[in-house]
């Protein structure tokens, strides 16, 4: 056996949800500019849950179906409160996400029927838990959903118990359908990992939460607007760039081992950068970010990948920035309860070798000789 360090290169598994072939990622074989130019993420979750764009009909009844599960139940939120001041907010979704198990009576039910409604239940779910817990930690009650609005347009609104700006609701659309799957990331195999042994779909997307809370994996996000805040403005950056890749820091947000040529997502999120910015009339953080990527490409030659541009996208959203790898979640539990779904239809448990490097022929010395 020759050990693989990452796994990368090794097939894991054959999967019908979504690829990445030659730098074009696709949700069941359509296209992810199409899907982000025309589909709604509701069009898009039916897609990655059912295989097929849903017609009028399928979309209504999905659509009603994540307003009649989008409230969460009362002890989860009493929990939040609970939760210690400053608790970080991936780890209080992973916990809050945990715990919807033992509010569900079909959590254990493991039918596919049941598997695919407890789908719906944690698409509708997420949103409420993040804007509840993030309005809560700031002293505030939670805002409860509304009906016959979108993901985007309800989380907006729970987040601020305002409603939200067209622009805004698109901005965070869009967000949400690029982020929605990306084949066997770290997350989506952890879930297909922990579910490979039948454990239940909350076990699964909770153990994909807390792979998506590194830093290296959804964190990147968060990253990326810590390294802007530091650089502070755009006169700034040219000596703050050459001076980090002078000493080897790694610039977040930029490269990825899956694409060559640069992440196809990236090009959405740097336009509705530009859109936001020139809409709120502060284009700092869009110059600052245009100006970073032509440093770093051009000594580098690494392109930014989905967390650099949506960094700024999320701000002008005036979303804070320790939500956005919860809002990652949000979108990315479409596709990970897809292959989750995937995962049970042809299981087989997924377990590894690793190739022995430690020492032979060890010998048990008796404790008075040590």
């Amino acid at each position: 056996m020759t050990a693989t360090k990452g796994l990368e290169g090794i097939v894991a598994a054959t999967s019908s949800i979504s690829s990445i072939i030659d730098g074009v990622l696709t949700y069941r074989g359509i296209n992810i500019d199409e899907l982000a130019e025309h589909a709604s993420f509701e069009e898009v979750a039916y897609l990655l849950w059912y295989g097929k764009l849903p017609n009028r009909s399928e979309l209504a009844k999905l659509q009603e179906q994540l307003d009649e599960y989008a409230n969460v139940a009362a002890a989860v939120i009493e929990g939040i409160r609970l939760y210690p001041k400053g608790t970080n907010s991936m780890a209080a979704l992973r916990t809050a996400v945990s715990s919807l198990a033992l509010y569900d009576e079909s959590s254990n039910d493991m039918s596919q029927e049941a598997n695919q409604l407890k789908a719906i239940k944690l698409q509708a779910q997420l949103p409420t838990i993040v804007a509840a817990f993030a309005r809560i930690r700031e002293g505030k009650e939670p805002v409860a959903p509304k009906k016959g609005v979108s993901i985007a347009h309800n989380f907006l609104y729970m987040l601020t118990g305002e409603e939200p700006a067209d622009v805004a609701v698109k901005a965070l659309d869009q967000a949400l359908v690029l982020h929605a799957d990306h084949e066997l990331n770290a997350s989506t195999f952890a879930a297909r990992v922990t579910v490979a042994t039948l454990s239940d779909i909350y076990s699964g997307v909770t153990s994909a939460i807390g792979a998506l809370k590194g830093p290296l994996h959804g964190g990147a996000n968060e990253a990326v607007m810590v390294m802007l805040e530091e650089i502070g403005s755009t006169d700034k950056v040219e000596s703050f760039i050459t001076n980090a890749l002078a000493n080897k820091v790694k610039i977040m947000g930029f490269g990825h081992r899956v694409y060559k040529n640069g992440d196809p997502r990236a090009k959405h999120l740097q336009k509705m950068s530009r859109e936001l910015g020139k809409l709120t009339g502060n284009m700092e953080l869009y110059d600052m970010s245009v100006k970073i990527e032509d440093l770093v490409t051009g000594q580098k030659g690494l392109k930014p990948n989905v967390d650099f541009y949506s960094a700024s996208v999320y701000t002008a959203l005036q979303i804070p920035r320790d939500l956005f790898t919860p809002i990652f979640a949000i979108s990315r539990v479409s596709g990970w309860s897809a292959h989750i779904l995937e995962q049970y239809q042809d299981n087989r448990l997924i377990r590894p070798r690793a190739d022995y490097v430690g020492p032979v022929s060890a010998r048990y010395i008796p404790i008075d000789e040590r």
